[in-house]
């Protein structure tokens, strides 16, 4: 009973102390400092912005409806994300501290001069913000408003949100298709041309050869171009092509999407990284990264799937081998195991029929299916595959699909060829010395 009290007594104790703690940081709540609003409006309210940015552009941004565009210095669609952002900090906008209700001169907070003016209507009425330099420490900015005497101090951390310039406020995307139904792409330069298209939802090749497309390879490039963001503006309304090399195109690339399309010419170099571009429905010359130039001159092999084999190990039912004249023969079979079970297990069938290692077997699977090409080479290379070593077929998901691969050497390099794929892989050497050492272990 003594100790129930005792416990009883510590509650008591805790929940006062639990109390007091509440109240007291309720009371340091609502005694915290509060700022005042700048300005009394709603984000959505604000209709049309103007801005002087630090670097001497001037920028006009118009609302229609719910939509806004760039008006000055010349047409062009905005970037939203901006555009949100300049209408939702004025809007929130904090007065951090009253330096000067009635300054005689404001020359030393920087706003005799203001780096940064923006200007904006809501709901009929024009206001103003003027920004001037920061503060000693760097943590806020010295503003006023236009139709004011009265010098205040705003986040310092808001310079970036209104000193922007036009490029900085514009859409920056290049190409305007939905990446998720783009389904052809070409892509031209004076040294070749690829084409690559998507059948059954699955990336193909179809120039200069028809053949696999590696997917990881594609979809990498397809989403670079479908992202692709300009690093400037060089001429919004270019007259002549030539200075920017785009009269004949280092590279030329074309998306498509259903029915529309969308043309990108890459041109000659600006320096610093980048290259001059164009999106030919727009007469505007851009810069983009330039070792996205880079990728577009790669050889077609470089998208081409590099595995020789659609089978694994996992799924393959059946591995037939010729080497030297000889059929070894291995198929998965059903068998108890050794809890009664029904497993799978491999199971040589030629040239005699016989049980093997199963460890043994699923390393020669593993070596053939693991088998990649190191680049590919066009028929009138001197392959050696008229002459196989090694020619491997491979039944897979339930004995439905089939690979066929033909290996062979050529003096100290080795080959593979894909039944039904053009021309001949270049494999290293000791992929082929893998797959022949994994068969004789099963002998």
């Amino acid at each position: 009973m003594r100790g129930a009290r005792s416990f009883i007594l510590l509650l008591v104790i805790a929940a006062a102390l639990g109390w007091y703690a509440y109240r007291d940081s309720k009371k340091e709540i609502s005694t915290g400092e509060r700022h005042d609003k700048v300005f009394d409006v709603q984000a959505d309210q604000i209709d049309e912005i103007s801005i002087k940015s630090e670097s001497g552009d001037r920028t006009t941004l118009r609302k229609t409806g719910s939509d806004w565009q760039i008006v000055q210095p010349a047409p062009a669609q905005p970037d939203n994300a901006e555009v949100s952002g300049l209408t939702s900090n004025l809007a929130s906008l904090e007065v951090q501290k009253v330096v000067d209700d009635n300054p005689a001169d404001v020359k030393e907070y920087g706003l005799a001069e203001p780096r940064v003016a923006v200007d904006f209507k809501a709901g009929g009425r024009q206001q103003r913000l003027l920004i001037g330099n920061k503060t000693p420490p760097g943590t806020d900015l010295y503003a006023k408003l236009g139709d004011q005497k009265r010098v205040f101090l705003i986040s310092s951390y808001l310079d970036s949100t209104f000193n922007r310039g036009t490029f900085d406020l514009r859409d920056k995307t290049v190409l305007k298709l939905d990446r998720d139904k783009i389904d052809s792409f070409e892509v031209t330069t004076p040294q070749h041309a690829l084409k690559v298209a998507k059948q059954n939802g699955e990336w193909q090749l179809a120039a200069p050869v028809q053949a696999r497309a590696d997917f990881s390879a594609v979809e990498g490039l397809v989403g670079r171009l479908a992202t692709l963001q300009m690093k400037s503006i060089a001429a919004d309304n270019a007259a002549d092509l030539k200075q920017y090399g785009l009269d004949k195109p280092a590279a030329t690339v074309r998306l498509g999407s259903g029915s529309s399309q969308a043309t990108l010419e890459v041109g000659s170099s600006s320096g610093e990284g980048a290259v001059y571009a164009r999106d030919r429905s727009r007469p505007a010359v851009f810069t983009i990264e330039s070792s996205l130039l880079d990728d577009l001159k790669k050889d077609a092999g470089e998208y081409r799937l590099k595995d020789l084999f659609d089978a694994r190990s996992f799924n393959a039912t059946r591995m037939e081998i010729v080497r030297n004249g000889q059929t070894f023969a291995f198929e998965k079979t059903k068998a108890k195991g050794k809890d009664g079970q029904d497993e799978e297990q491999w199971r040589q069938t030629s040239p005699t029929a016989r049980d093997v290692d199963q460890g043994k077997v699923e390393n020669l699977a593993s070596t053939i299916t693991g088998a990649r090409a190191t680049g590919f080479v066009d028929t009138t290379a001197k392959t050696g595959l008229d002459k196989p070593e090694l020619t491997v077929a491979i039944k897979y998901e339930e004995g439905k699909k089939e690979d066929r691969v033909t290996f062979a050497r050529s003096g100290a390099d080795a080959y593979a060829a894909r039944a039904g794929g053009p021309g001949a892989a270049r494999i290293d050497t000791e992929t082929l010395d893998s797959i022949v050492k994994a068969l004789e272990d099963l002998k």
